[in-house]
């Protein structure tokens, strides 16, 4: 019968080695600095544009993790809403992503504050705007076990199983109050926000305190940890980068799951969260890039181009999947195949677009430089 952490006699007794993580941890402090210099440095909008663009990376990513695939102009109209940046609030079609971008800016928001029970529960409801069949705002109840399982019906293999939900209320009241002593200041802190931050995660993801919705609950308390020990909102997207690691990620947590000896979990996620600050700064550096880009082709773009050109630079640094291609362009600007085909000749001919490949499979990027 499998044995996890949380039925062992040293449950909470966690325990860890930082020597091997002290240079990531290291090079880890130098990287926040240089981003937070960084960003300082960017003029008013592009500073404004970068974090949307993390925050609206964090929301979808955090929730293509659990299966869910949300509209990218969704989220981005209610992060906007949220932040106050329009002046008459856009209409999100989508409950789930409009709960999903109030979640992500009240995390920035209120991450100085203490942790409590009432935070997590209103969490919970934005996470599940609209939806009816889960229980929003409360610990979970039912009697069957809470389990993590993968497989078809009747082939299905178990990876974890939680406290009984009888054990959820006095597990997070420890939970809460371990949170709260350990940030800066407290009366047992964890002055590496990192090494907290991980451990936070695990813990929480241990109990498993909600009906549904952990995995995106717990990445939200592990950037409040990080924003704590930093003193200011982090500037990452820890989600895109476990996302693009998932199979990593459950496995790391899987193997912290059944010992409360953490240092491999500790290690692991340093490095991730190193990993997200790497692409931190290279989505600073596209920022730039996209306001030269706009600087020396927007007055020769028409309405069509750049409707597309946009919708290319929306991807972020990684670009647009499969590069742009006319099938593709028409079906963006809504226009013949034979418009699509002169617009990116023109596109090119600006040199906007670079193409590749060739023939009948030419495909094109932007020029972004």
């Amino acid at each position: 019968m499998e044995v996890y952490n949380w039925q062992k006699k040293d449950w909470l007794s966690f325990r860890y080695s930082l020597r091997n993580a002290e240079d990531e941890l290291l090079l880890l402090a130098e990287k926040t600095g240089k981003i937070s210099g960084a960003v300082n440095a960017l003029p008013e909008n592009l500073k404004t544009e970068t974090l949307i663009d993390i925050i609206v990376s964090e929301a979808i990513k955090t929730s293509e993790i659990e299966g869910e695939y949300m509209n990218r102009q969704d989220v981005m109209s209610s992060i906007k809403n949220n932040l106050g940046l329009n002046a008459k609030p856009e209409k999100v079609k989508n409950k789930k992503a409009d709960g999903i971008g109030q979640l992500m800016i009240d995390v920035r928001n209120s991450y100085k504050e203490p942790l409590t029970q009432e935070k997590l529960f209103a969490w919970h409801k934005m996470l599940f705007m609209g939806s009816s069949d889960v229980l929003t705002g409360a610990w979970r109840t039912h009697k069957e076990p809470m389990q993590v399982v993968s497989g078809a019906l009747g082939k299905q293999k178990v990876h974890y199983e939680a406290p009984p939900s009888s054990r959820v209320a006095k597990e997070m009241k420890g939970f809460i109050k371990w949170f709260n002593d350990t940030a800066p200041g407290g009366s047992n802190e964890i002055k590496k926000a990192a090494v907290r931050s991980a451990i936070a995660h695990l813990y929480f993801e241990t109990i498993h305190p909600f009906e549904d919705g952990n995995g995106r609950i717990g990445r939200a308390i592990a950037e409040k940890a990080l924003s704590q020990g930093l003193g200011r909102p982090v500037l990452i997207s820890l989600s895109r980068t476990i996302e693009a690691n998932k199979k990593d990620y459950y496995a790391a947590l899987g193997k912290a799951q059944r010992s409360n000896e953490i240092t491999a979990w500790i290690t692991w996620f340093i490095h991730t969260v190193l990993a997200a600050q790497t692409e931190s700064e290279a989505q600073i550096e596209f920022t730039l890039k996209k306001a030269k880009f706009f600087d020396r082709y927007k007055k020769q773009l028409n309405d069509r181009q750049l409707k597309v050109v946009k919708r290319m630079l929306d991807e972020g640094p990684d670009g647009f999947e499969g590069g742009m291609n006319a099938g593709k362009y028409s079906s963006l600007a809504k226009v013949s195949k034979a418009t699509a085909t002169r617009d990116l000749q023109a596109l090119v001919e600006t040199g906007a677009f670079v193409p590749f490949g060739g023939g009948r499979s030419t495909k094109y990027k932007l020029n972004v430089v």
